[in-house]
């Protein structure tokens, strides 16, 4: 067990967010793509997790259109579970995500000893709500701040200054994802690759480059899409 000032890391909590825009432009094959890509991941995130003692690695799911609400509610372990399909309509209200977010990084609930959230924002558009202020809410609170944020803009609509800006470090920037093929392995680079990066003991005593809590491996490289499949 690795020694760290203040006691071990065992067993420290990891929340995990998907944060996923199901507004309309998301319909079809995009909102899609976006389920098989998350419901394809949750089998490699239950393997880092059972690789890495240090984390219990706990999963929910915030989904935005007219308004923002929680799609899984409970934190649940990764090894409970289960993807529930999301579907698409409405505007795109980014900020009233981050705010729902916000609410539960508070300590309390959050416990003072964890491991960095994880958050990952996918969306197509641009923000229909005050995106500044519930980006204010989310790094008004010590763990939102402390979170690895990432962020997959979806086809060419979606707006990279705003995800830069949730991102919040000039060194990360947002995954682009032009067709199904790239979604899945963003997603799946996101859910496995950066779990694992800050499930471990590093992400609590080393600095990264990147200026960020969790030293993060490289995003896997864009692959050109087939005829007809670019979003």
């Amino acid at each position: 067990m690795p020694k760290l000032p203040g006691g071990p890391l065992a067993t420290r909590p990891l929340h995990f967010f998907f944060i996923a825009d199901c507004s309309s432009s998301m319909a079809g094959d995009k909102i899609q793509s976006l389920n098989q890509a998350i419901r394809e991941s949750i089998p490699h995130m239950r393997e880092v997790a059972r690789g890495n003692p240090n984390a219990e690695v706990l999963v929910r799911s915030v989904a935005f259109a007219n308004g923002a609400q929680w799609h899984h509610s409970q934190a649940t372990s990764v090894e409970q579970f289960e993807w529930n399909d999301l579907s698409a309509g409405g505007m795109t209200s980014m900020g009233r995500a981050l705010s729902l977010v916000a609410d539960v990084l508070r300590t309390p609930p959050m416990p003072e000893r964890a491991l960095p959230p994880v958050l990952v924002l996918v969306t197509d558009g641009a923000p229909t709500d005050d995106f500044d202020s519930g980006l204010r809410t989310l790094m008004a609170e010590p763990w939102g701040k402390k979170a690895v944020r990432l962020a997959i803009a979806i086809g060419e609509d979606a707006q990279l200054d705003v995800l830069q800006k949730f991102i919040g470090h000039p060194e990360l920037q947002p995954l682009q994802a032009s067709n199904a093929d790239q979604l899945v392995k963003y997603i799946r680079w996101a859910s496995t690759a950066v779990l694992q990066a800050a499930s471990a003991p590093a992400s609590q005593t080393q600095a990264s480059s990147q200026g960020v809590n969790v030293p993060l491996p490289p995003p896997p490289p864009a692959t050109p899409g087939g005829a007809g499949d670019v979003w």
